[in-house]
């Protein structure tokens, strides 16, 4: 028997097919669905074994579920769960959002987030989730913050209560895309601060830290760097997209 949470998933995905058009967002194909049963199974069926901590793809033979450099250098976070690769079509659909301001797609990224989390085999629920944070400048400029906007649905999918202001950029930043992944670090580094009233929420819970795509996962670490310092038990990461080694 369903449960009361998939009941209001699939009322959201029946609402949100209503208000856009009938087609498939990734092949355009003629449909009742935002995604197609052939687009979902091809791009957002979790058929590749990951990384548990940082979710890059792992060969098929590896059996421990945690890649060399999370074994070598561990990051701060302690999971990380993503919908699909950063890959085409998915990457337009993200490219869409950000800078094509089609903010009903959030829905449809958040819809496929949801699905990731709930499939993930033996894993909690965070207490509370948060978004990756823009800087002041760039949210001006864009006029809305991509994570904050996939968060939303997210948390009311989950039932787990949204924190939008809980971490802030202390500085603006460069776009990582544009920085070579040696600069990254710097970067980021020191970039974020807790809201005032964080430290209480945060101490001893699982936070959830949401993020549109995770690439070399510098900032998400340097997040999570900042939530475990002050408290936090465990972090968990959970993106649209992964990029996957090339």
């Amino acid at each position: 028997m369903p449960t009361f949470r998939h009941l209001c998933a699939q009322y959201f995905d029946t609402g949100m097919a209503a208000l856009l058009p009938s087609f498939c967002a990734l092949c355009g194909k003629n449909e009742n669905k935002l995604i197609c049963l052939g687009c979902h199974q091809q791009f957002f069926t979790p058929s590749t074994a990951r990384c548990i901590q940082c979710a890059i793809p792992l060969a098929s033979h590896d059996r421990q579920r945690l890649c060399g450099e999370c074994l070598n250098s561990p990051p701060y976070f302690d999971h990380t769960v993503t919908a699909s690769n950063y890959a085409a079509p998915v990457d337009q659909l993200i490219l869409a959002l950000k800078f094509g301001h089609r903010l009903a797609l959030a829905g449809l990224l958040s819809n496929m987030l949801r699905d990731a989390i709930l499939q993930e085999p033996q894993q909690y629920l965070p207490d509370l989730l948060c978004p990756v944070p823009l800087g002041r400048q760039r949210l001006q400029e864009r006029g809305f913050n991509q994570s904050l906007e996939i968060a939303k649905p997210l948390s009311v999918h989950l039932g787990v209560e949204l924190h939008p202001q809980l971490v802030r950029r202390n500085r603006e930043t460069a776009q990582q895309s544009s920085l070579h992944p040696d600069d990254r670090h710097k970067n980021v580094h020191n970039a974020f601060i807790l809201n005032d009233t964080a430290i209480n929420l945060i101490k001893g819970k699982h936070i959830g830290v949401v993020d549109d795509v995770m690439t070399t996962g510098t900032t998400l670490n340097e997040i999570a760097s900042l939530l475990k310092r002050f408290g936090a038990a465990k972090v968990t990461n959970y993106v649209v997209a992964r990029t996957p080694l090339h």
